[in-house]
């Protein structure tokens, strides 16, 4: 029908307050009959259609008098100059010709709710393109010019849930999801053009979203996009297809059944969501993605304050029991069961769908009907909601003045409104509920853990919904098998319990464990045998994905292939807080692998340590950029060739552990500059001191995921009394004239590690020089002896196991090897090789270099054993779980056999060393 206005009345609101709509109607002079009363009853209970009216009244009575459907388009048609201005003033004489539309029954839910939709999408156009437009006159998008904008240079704007499905309500957000086609660009502009996207994007929402004094035109959330507290608002479409093919949870694959390229790139979107077919529409479903599904529905259901009983008052109409939520669930829940097999059930509007799944008996014909009127009657009310005075809410009114001006709006008496929305509630709740489970049903779980163990477990987190019980009962026989396997079984039993209790949820964990049973043989290995490691994976259930994915258990990729994954990671988020966040989570996880290759005997105690190390660097290498960048944004870029950052003790010898310090220490060369040049301006000396202190804040402050690392500079020049950051020229001068002969010995492990190269080659060129300066031989041993005494006396021995300090432990083999390798002026750095040179400086027999690598060897399996299994505390005693680790890392049968060896060892190397550090 497209006749004129007045002639499609069908109903009328009621004047809640008909003082206001008497004068509202003073806005809309000439108006008389149905469009009179349209006025005063509109405006007379909704104070923000009566302020529409006021600013609107003269192009609203000219709209008025033709057909609504010509004086929408004419809208959507008119000419933008001022960009912002512009498009707010159609976005409030749409809302008013929709409202009118509306209450007075012209249009059709599905047409009121596709004119938001087509007003959001004309915004959405034009914003973008003003946007990319800006980004391309600035040449930040290579290779593209003004023809390029029809297209968006490339950018397409995907319109996600009610926006994509055409289903906009009155007040409705807009979601959306942003993606560039970078096959338009040239790799190495890859970065260049993502950068520029990402402030279009930016730009956009803000022409959209900012309220100013013409108001707003749709408020956007960007949060749909993939990982989207890590990732920027533009990413590229490659990126996103890798994710949801690797990632991509049950919800994301329902939150694209709606999704529609709404702007910019059309082809290109229609090209990414083509490819994303086989994410959405599988052909197989099981149980478990089944069951996600239910349980996003109750986690719906027990949101805050939506467990109480329905009612007309306060009542949540779209995530309250009986809402319109519960009807587009169940919709797309039976979608994604059966629109694998069947492309004509995908339809992605709700009325459409329930008609599509009724019409293959997926749904009684009879039932998708009402839940069809239900959901036009809610989505209504929703409406009026929303237009008494523009806000995004969903809850009906909670006291009954403000629920009769609502009836009123709504042409019904409140009594008889009352009683229709709550019985329209309480059905829609019963379909739903009735209707939810697949045909066949859930199987039920088999045999599961005693009443006692479920009974003590029952208050634990992971355990909280009655499908973690379930998937828990189905694969206890074979936990408790692998429990009952362990040479202590209470103790391993407890151990998993101490694992089961720190977890914070579980259902995704025992899904996983139930598809794949040699995980939890795994896990049940890891918790028994190493609490460290089965802490970090009560925090940290989403390392199993890379379990999974069958690269957990490949090669050991190395520093420089670390560092490019870091870098590339890290490259593609801008906020610094969530890069230092995303290192943190991804050391952790390469940690984990170490630690997890160390425990079932796939790399040796030598190779475990070498990656530890591997780790570190990588990280330091990858983070130091993005430490100096944001430093630079503040004090400028760094004068002269900046600064590098040196690993000196274990980290530069190659050998770390799991919970390692790093020995550090930052090297400057400013040149002929005095201060920094940028918005706040410093000195030379005090920038690298800052800029120190911020790199050991990014490696040592703990964020909400953790620290990477504590920080030792104690080996810097003058120990803690010298500058955090030393210059070049200062370096150089202390290490060749007033140093220490314990610095000197740091300096037979110092490795350069990132910095500019020609600065780093310095450094190390000083190094050498420093190394192969004459000694005096007596005096070198007389300084590593006394060292060594007061090493013994501050740092004792700790336990039987302590292989590292006191007589004769690893401390005192480095010590030995360093003396060796200072005298003979060689610069090798690794820890084990140092010993090649103690045996020819000292010299040593055949037989003491025997007893020297044999304890060296035994010492760091030990230590490296120790501190996977218990971090940095000493237990007071030794499980079972982990006695057996010692003992196959080892070789010994028992601990009372490890701890024999280990002191025959100490007793050996310290008799050695004494003999030998005598001048």
């Amino acid at each position: 029908m497209d006749g004129p206005f007045e002639q499609r009345i069908t109903r009328l609101p009621r004047p809640y307050d008909p003082e206001r709509g008497q004068e509202a109607l003073g806005h809309v002079p000439g108006l008389s009959g149905p469009l009179a009363a349209l006025v005063q009853g509109a405006a007379g209970s909704s104070p923000y259609l009566a302020d529409l009216f006021r600013r609107e009244g003269a192009w609203l009575q000219e709209a008025l008098s033709e057909a609504p459907e010509a004086a929408f388009q004419s809208l959507l048609a008119a000419p933008v100059a001022a960009l912002a201005s512009d498009l707010r003033r159609k976005k409030a004489r749409a809302a008013a010709l929709i409202a009118f539309a509306d209450l007075a029954g012209v249009w059709t839910l599905e047409e009121v709710t596709g004119a938001l939709t087509r007003l959001a999408d004309h915004a959405v156009d034009a914003a973008l393109k003003d946007a990319v437009g800006v980004q391309i006159r600035q040449g930040r998008l290579p290779g593209q010019s003004e023809d390029d904008l029809v297209s968006a240079a490339g950018l397409s704007v995907l319109a996600m849930g009610k926006m994509g499905a055409f289903e906009l309500n009155y007040s409705s957000d807009i979601d959306l999801i942003c993606l560039f086609d970078e096959t338009r660009f040239d790799p190495s502009d890859y970065a260049e053009a993502r950068t520029g996207f990402v402030r279009a994007v930016r730009r956009m929402t803000q022409t959209l979203s900012d309220r100013t004094a013409d108001g707003y035109v749709f408020r956007t959330d960007l949060r749909l996009r993939p990982d989207a507290s890590v990732t920027p608002v533009a990413i590229s479409m490659e990126t996103a297809e890798r994710y949801y093919e690797s990632f991509g949870r049950t919800w994301e694959r329902a939150a694209f059944i709606k999704a529609r390229v709404a702007a910019g790139d059309i082809k290109a979107g229609e090209r990414f969501l083509e490819a994303l077919t086989p994410f959405v529409w599988r052909r197989h479903l099981d149980y478990a993605a089944i069951q996600d599904a239910q349980d996003m529905r109750l986690r719906i259901r027990d949101h805050k304050g939506l467990t109480k009983p329905i009612s007309h008052l306060g009542h949540d109409l779209k995530l309250g029991e009986g809402g319109i939520r519960e009807i587009e669930f169940f919709t797309q829940t039976r979608q994604l069961i059966a629109g694998g097999r069947d492309p004509s059930l995908r339809d992605n509007t709700t009325v459409g769908a329930l008609q599509a799944l009724a019409g293959k008996s997926w749904v009684p014909e009879d039932e998708a009907t009402q839940l069809q009127q239900d959901y036009r009657a809610h989505r209504e009310a929703e409406h009026r909601v929303q237009m008494v005075a523009d806000q995004q809410t969903h809850c009906l009114p909670d006291n009954a003045e403000d629920f009769a001006r609502l009836a009123s709006l709504s042409d019904r008496d409140p009594a008889d409104y009352a009683k229709e929305i709550e019985a329209r509630l309480h059905r829609v709740a019963e379909l739903t509920d009735g209707l939810f489970q697949p045909s066949g049903g859930v199987p039920q779980a088999e045999a599961g853990p005693e009443t006692e163990l479920l009974s003590r477990w029952a208050g634990y987190p992971a355990l909280r919904s009655p499908r973690a019980v379930e998937i828990l009962k189905r694969v206890w026989p074979r936990v408790d098998a692998r429990l009952q396997a362990a040479g202590d079984p209470e103790e391993a039993l407890a151990h998993f319990e101490a694992f089961l209790g720190g977890l914070p949820a579980g259902v995704q964990l025992f899904s996983l464990f139930e598809a794949n049973p040699q995980l939890l043989d795994l896990v049940v290995d890891i918790v028994d045998t190493a609490p460290e490691l089965g802490q970090y994976l009560t925090r940290n259930a989403g390392v199993f994905d890379a379990v999974i994915g069958g690269q957990f258990f490949g090669d050991w990729p190395g520093e420089a292939a670390l560092k490019t994954e870091l870098t590339g990671r890290l490259s593609e988020i801008e906020d610094y807080e969530t890069r230092l966040d995303q290192a943190r989570v991804w050391a952790k996880e390469w940690a984990f692998r170490i630690g997890v290759h160390l425990l079932r005997g796939l790399v040796s105690a030598e190779a475990a340590g070498q990656q530890y190390a591997d780790l570190a660097g990588a990280v330091v290498q990858g983070l130091w950029p993005c430490v100096v960048a944001e430093f630079a944004r503040k004090h400028g870029p760094p004068p002269g060739r900046g600064a590098a950052v040196v690993a000196m003790g274990s980290l530069g010898a190659g050998r770390l552990s799991a919970t390692s310090d790093l020995d550090l220490i930052v090297v400057f060369d400013a040149g002929d500059a005095e201060a920094s040049d940028g918005p706040r301006p410093l000195a030379t000396r005090p920038y690298f001191a800052r800029l120190t202190q911020a790199l050991v804040t990014a490696l040592a402050a703990p964020t909400a995921e953790g620290r990477l690392y504590e920080v030792d500079m104690r080996l810097r020049p003058s120990g803690r009394q010298g500058p955090v950051a030393t210059s070049l020229a200062a370096f150089t001068t202390y290490q060749k004239e007033e140093a220490w002969t314990w610095e000197h010995l740091a300096l037979t492990r110092a490795r350069p590690l990132v910095g500019e190269p020609s600065l780093l080659a310095d450094i190390e060129a000083v190094r050498r020089d420093v190394l192969a300066m004459p000694r005096v031989r007596d005096g070198v041993l007389q300084d590593v002896g006394e060292m060594r005494s007061r090493l013994q006396e501050a740092k004792p021995a700790r336990h039987p196991l302590d292989s590292s300090n006191g007589a004769g432990g690893l401390q005192d083999i480095d010590l030995f090897a360093q003396a060796a390798t200072l005298l003979s002026g060689d610069p090798s750095r690794q820890r084990f090789g140092q010993i090649d040179h103690a045996a020819k400086v000292y010299p040593l027999s055949e037989d003491d270099a025997r007893i020297l690598q044999e304890a060296r060897q035994v010492f760091w399996t030990v230590r490296i054993a120790m501190r996977l299994v218990f971090g940095d505390t000493w237990p007071d005693e030794i499980g079972t779980g982990a006695a057996e680790f010692l003992g196959r890392i080892t070789g010994y049968k028992t601990l009372e056999a490890l701890e024999q060896a280990v002191s025959a060892h100490r007793a050996s190397v310290a008799d050695i060393v004494s003999r030998h550090l005598s001048p």
